[in-house]
C-alpha cells in the first residue's frame, strides 16, 4: 500500500529473537465478609477441613463412648451440634437428624444401620460436617475474585478497569475514610502500580531551594525562549527515583536513583512515565528516555539509554509515554518530530535482559508537532493473536509482538493537517473495537481484523461533538463508552455505533489530566486539584459525590486494589478505604 512520503519514512525493520514469557503472576486472594470478619478463600477452605476434621473426631469420640462412656466423657462436641449429640443421648434418639433441627436445608444421611446406636448419631454429625465442607468449598470457588493487582499505569488490562473489585469507597475526605497517607518527595505524573504488598512509583527527589533553577527549557523551533516565571511549583529535585512503598502502612522500603536531570515541560517532570511489573521484576522509565529494570528486592538487573541506543529524542515535553509489558517484552513509542527529522519508531527490549529484541520505524506525514505524541501502547487480542496498537503521529497502528512489523494503520486523524496536532490520550481496545483520541476531535474508532490501509474499510464510527478528551484516555463497560473532558465535563456515547447517550455534564472539579477509572459501578474523576468526582456508570447520568483531598497539583490516575483506591496528589499518596 502507498505509506505516507516524507523525511521520517525509511520504513526499515530490524528485529531479533523472542523470548518466553517471565510473567509469574501472584496467587490472588479474593476477600470475602463472614461474621464480621475478612476472610480469604484459603482461611475458608482451612475453616472447612477443620469443622470437617472435628467431625471426624466426634464420629472417633462416640466410638470409644460406646465402649466406655467415661473416657469419653469430656470429648464430646460443642456448640449446637454438641447440644444434639447431648439432646440425642439422654432420649435416645438415635435416628435424629441434626440438619433438619440446626441448618436451613435438610439433609438425608448414608445409610447406618450396621453401626451401634451411638456411632449412628456420629455418623449424622460427619454427614453434616462434609456437607458444611462442601457447601464453604463451593462458596468459596464461587464469590468474585477482587483484583489483587494493579501492574501498570491502568491497571491489569490496561484500560482503566477493574470488573471484579466491590465495596469500593465513593465518599471521602481527609479524616474519613483514609486508611493511611505518606508524604511524596515531589509532585509527578506518575501513577502508582502495586502487586502484593508492594506499591511502586517514579519521582523526582525533593527539591533542594537553595539550589540554583534549571534552564529554561528549549524553545520549539521559530521561537524565543521564554524564561520560567517567578513562583509557583518547582520541578523537584534533579535526581529521579523509583520509590518501593509497603502497601498496608505506606512505608518506604526503599527507594533507587536511576537517572538525574529534571525541568517542567508544561505538565510534565522528568518522572512522569508509570512503572510496569510482572510480580518479580518492575520496570521504569524517565522523561529522559532511561529505562531500568529492578527486583523487588531493589537490586538493578539492568538499564537502557534510548537516546544512546537510537539517537537523540526530538519530542517537545519530554518521554511521557508508560512502558507495554507483552510475553516478556517491553515495548515503547518514539513518536517525534518537533526537534528532529528522525524517524519516529516503535521498539521492544528484553525484559529480562533489556536487549534490544526489534526497532521498526514508524512512518508519518505529519508535521511540525504533529508527529510528536505522549500515549501509551495498548494491547489488542483478537482472533487469538496479540497486536500492539499505537496512537499518534497522525495515524494509529497494529503491530506484531514478535517482530514488530506494522500490520495495518488507519488516517484520518488530523485532516485539516494541523501542524501542533500532538497526541497525549491513549488508544483503547474493547471487544474488537479500536477508540483513538487525537487533539479533541475527531474521535475515531476502528473495527479489528483490517490489513493494510483500514481508513476506510474499517472505521465504525466518528465523533466530532463536544466532549471527547484531549488528555484524559476514556474508559468503556462494553456497552458505553466514557469521555472526561479536560475541564472534568462528563459524556456517555453507545461504543458500538457512537451514538450519544448524554453530556457532556458538568462534574463540578475543574481542570482534569488524570484519565477516569472504571471500577464497582462507578467512574472515578481525579481532578488537577486533587478533587474526585464519582459517578454511577450506565444510561443515565449520576453524580454520586465530589470529594475533595489536600488540593494540590494533581495529574495521576488512581490505582484500585481489594477495596482500596491509592491516590497520588502532588504532595501525598493516599489509600482510601471504608
Amino acid at each position: 500500500m502507498p505509506w505516507p512520503v516524507g523525511p521520517r519514512n525509511s520504513g526499515q525493520v530490524s528485529a531479533a529473537a523472542g523470548m518466553a514469557p517471565q510473567t509469574d503472576p501472584a496467587r490472588k486472594r479474593a476477600r470475602v465478609k463472614t461474621g464480621g470478619r475478612n476472610l480469604a478463600r484459603e482461611d475458608i477452605m482451612d475453616m472447612a477441613r477443620d469443622r470437617a476434621e472435628s467431625g471426624l473426631g466426634a464420629m472417633r469420640t462416640t466410638a470409644r463412648s460406646h465402649l466406655n462412656p467415661k473416657d469419653a466423657a469430656d470429648k464430646r462436641p460443642s456448640g449446637r451440634l454438641g447440644a444434639c449429640f447431648r439432646f440425642c443421648r439422654r432420649t435416645q434418639r438415635h435416628g435424629c437428624r441434626p440438619a433438619l433441627s440446626h441448618v436451613s436445608r435438610p439433609i438425608v444421611p448414608p445409610s447406618d444401620h450396621h453401626l451401634p446406636p451411638r456411632m449412628k448419631t456420629a455418623s449424622l454429625h460427619l454427614a453434616l460436617y462434609r456437607t458444611l465442607l462442601v457447601s464453604l468449598l463451593a462458596l468459596a470457588v464461587a464469590l468474585p475474585a477482587q483484583a489483587a493487582e494493579w501492574p501498570g499505569w491502568r491497571g491489569p488490562n490496561g484500560d482503566g478497569t477493574s470488573p471484579g473489585l466491590k465495596n469500593l469507597p465513593d465518599t471521602w475526605a481527609p479524616d474519613k475514610n483514609i486508611k493511611w497517607k505518606v508524604e511524596m518527595p515531589a509532585w509527578s505524573g506518575s501513577s502508582p502500580v502495586v502487586w502484593g504488598d508492594k506499591i511502586f512509583l517514579n519521582t523526582p527527589s525533593k527539591e533542594d531551594p537553595s539550589a540554583a533553577p534549571p534552564p529554561p527549557p528549549e524553545p520549539a523551533p521559530g521561537k524565543k525562549a521564554r524564561p520560567r516565571p517567578a513562583g509557583g511549583r518547582g520541578p523537584g529535585g534533579q535526581e529521579i527515583l523509583l520509590l518501593c512503598l509497603d502497601r498496608a502502612t505506606g512505608r518506604e522500603l526503599w527507594r533507587r536513583q536511576y537517572d538525574r536531570g529534571n525541568d517542567i515541560k508544561m505538565k510534565h517532570n522528568m518522572s512522569s512515565p508509570s512503572p510496569v511489573t510482572d510480580g518479580k521484576h518492575v520496570w521504569v522509565v524517565s522523561g529522559n528516555a532511561i529505562v531500568a529494570c529492578y527486583d523487588f528486592a531493589g537490586n538493578v538487573r539492568w538499564t537502557f539509554d534510548i537516546q544512546k541506543n537510537f539517537g537523540k529524542m526530538g519530542i517537545q515535553f519530554g518521554y511521557g509515554s508508560s512502558p507495554l509489558l507483552v510475553d516478556g517484552k517491553l515495548v515503547f513509542q518514539m513518536l517525534q518530530g518537533l526537534y528532529t527529522d528522525d524517524p519516529c519508531y516503535v521498539f521492544a527490549l528484553d525484559a529480562a535482559t533489556g536487549k534490544t529484541l526489534w526497532r521498526v520505524d514508524r512512518p508519518t506525514d505529519a508535521e511540525h508537532e504533529s508527529p510528536d505524541a505522549y500515549s501509551t501502547p495498548s494491547l489488542l487480542v483478537h482472533g487469538g493473536k496479540k497486536q500492539i496498537v499505537i496512537g499518534g503521529a497522525d495515524y494509529v497502528t497494529g503491530h506484531d509482538p514478535e517482530t514488530g512489523a506494522e500490520l495495518w494503520r488507519g488516517g484520518g486523524l488530523n485532516p485539516n493537517k494541523s501542524r501542533n496536532y500532538r497526541v497525549i490520550a491513549s488508544t483503547l481496545v474493547n471487544n474488537g473495537l479500536i477508540f483513538t483520541p487525537t487533539r479533541v476531535t475527531p474521535f475515531i474508532t476502528y473495527k479489528a481484523g483490517g490489513s493494510g490501509d483500514i481508513t476506510a474499510t474499517h472505521q465504525a464510527w466518528k465523533w466530532t461533538d463536544k466532549g471527547a478528551p484531549d488528555v484524559p484516555t476514556p474508559v468503556t463497560d462494553g456497552e458505553l463508552l466514557y469521555f472526561v473532558d479536560d475541564q472534568g465535563a462528563f459524556t456517555a456515547i453507545k461504543a458500538k455505533t457512537g451514538e450519544k447517550v448524554y453530556g457532556p455534564e458538568q462534574t463540578g472539579i475543574g481542570r482534569t489530566s488524570a484519565s477516569p477509572v472504571l471500577a464497582d459501578g462507578k467512574i472515578y474523576i481525579v481532578s488537577e486539584s486533587a478533587e474526585t468526582a464519582v459517578v454511577r456508570a450506565g444510561p443515565t447520568f449520576k453524580l454520586i459525590g465530589k470529594n475533595a483531598l489536600d488540593g494540590s497539583y494533581t495529574l495521576c490516575t488512581p490505582a484500585f486494589v481489594d477495596g482500596t483506591i491509592f491516590l497520588r496528589t502532588g504532595t501525598h499518596l493516599y489509600a482510601i478505604a471504608k
